[in-house]
């Protein structure tokens, strides 16, 4: 082989691309583009395929864009692989597998952890108490037994919901909540969902838990600033108030035919926002100018930079209006969801 043949056979990286691609990639995720953050974050595996940092950036993209499937399967590559921080690997995997409703595997490796004594001491309880929520899950038990043990009230500090500060954990205890008699933790609930400083994830599963239990006093809610009363028996299904604020249908007629993918993405974002809004009805800005402010963000998701106005002018809503709209939303994105 001639030097020609060589050189031409030698594949030559510019120094320093994987570090560039990594950067590019987290840079994305932080401006919640997650189709480009993947794109960058897996080239920069082809060239770095041990960094765990690129792996990190990819599971959370992943898990952010609705491929929970695809960000399981990353983080299993990863304990295969022994990249990262294995404790805090475990943690992700656990986390996305109570997403994905998998409670057998939640078990099986929490219960291979303890027997092999790899969880540090800070860890135990946090990896105690999934444990024993996943096994809940599986056996349909209830934490206190039978409906009947719920005659008296039960000690004051027995339910503290502003303890739970991350998402994941309120996923998990609004998860026990809902196997068991509301009626003896109202008080603790009602105080939540009035608070200022009560989560508004936690507030809509508090909600659909009491409407599940058809609990029919009424209660004050607060949430963004907005207070009012509800009856929880008498509201709306989660999927109904979505259904009809009328924001799914106008976007639907506007681009489901033309790009399914955007439409599906786009109606996950309005579920998600809605969701952090239930029960308070469009408190601000009209159904086109939400439309337009939606269909704006999946826009910049996509890594497009189309001005507002043009979406605006697409759903026939104010200008002025849609950035009011626009703006709500910036400050729902800054709001903690459960996440690994």
């Amino acid at each position: 082989m001639d030097k020609r043949e060589s050189k031409k056979d030698k594949v030559v990286l510019f120094p320093g691309l994987e570090k560039r691609l990594l950067e590019k990639g987290l840079d994305y995720l932080k401006q919640q583009k997650y189709r480009d953050a993947i794109q960058f974050l897996e080239q920069a595996l082809e060239h770095d395929p041990e960094n765990s940092d690129v792996y990190v950036g990819l599971v959370l993209a992943n898990y952010e864009a609705g491929n929970t499937n695809q960000a399981k399967e990353l983080v299993a590559e990863m304990l295969r692989s022994g990249l990262g921080d294995y404790i805090q690997v475990i943690d992700m995997y656990l986390m996305i597998l109570v997403q994905l409703n998998e409670y057998n595997e939640v078990v099986t490796t929490i219960e291979a952890l303890l027997e092999e004594r790899e969880i540090p001491a800070d860890k135990h309880e946090h990896f105690i108490t999934m444990l024993e929520f996943a096994r809940k899950m599986l056996n349909g038990e209830t934490e206190v037994g039978p409906i009947e043990r719920f005659e008296e009230e039960p000690e004051e500090d027995e339910l503290n919901l502003f303890d739970y500060k991350n998402p994941n954990d309120q996923v998990m205890v609004a998860a026990g909540l809902a196997k068991v008699n509301i009626r003896p933790y109202i008080k603790k609930i009602m105080e939540y969902v009035a608070s200022e400083d009560g989560h508004p994830f936690l507030k809509t599963m508090l909600l659909n838990i009491l409407k599940e239990q058809e609990y029919a006093e009424e209660l004050h809610v607060f949430k963004f600033g907005w207070t009012e009363s509800f009856n929880p028996a008498n509201l709306p299904e989660l999927r109904d108030f979505i259904e009809n604020s009328g924001v799914i249908k106008l976007l639907s007629d506007e681009i489901e035919s033309d790009d399914p993918v955007l439409f599906e993405n786009v109606q996950r974002l309005v579920e998600r926002y809605f969701f952090l809004i239930y029960p308070f009805k469009l408190p601000i800005g009209q159904v086109s100018a939400w439309a337009a402010a939606c269909h704006f963000i999946a826009n910049e998701y996509y890594g497009f930079e189309d001005q507002l106005e043009s979406f605006a002018g697409i759903y026939d809503s104010q200008v002025e209006e849609t950035e009011q709209v626009l703006d709500f939303i910036r400050k729902l994105e800054e709001i903690s969801y459960p996440i690994i």
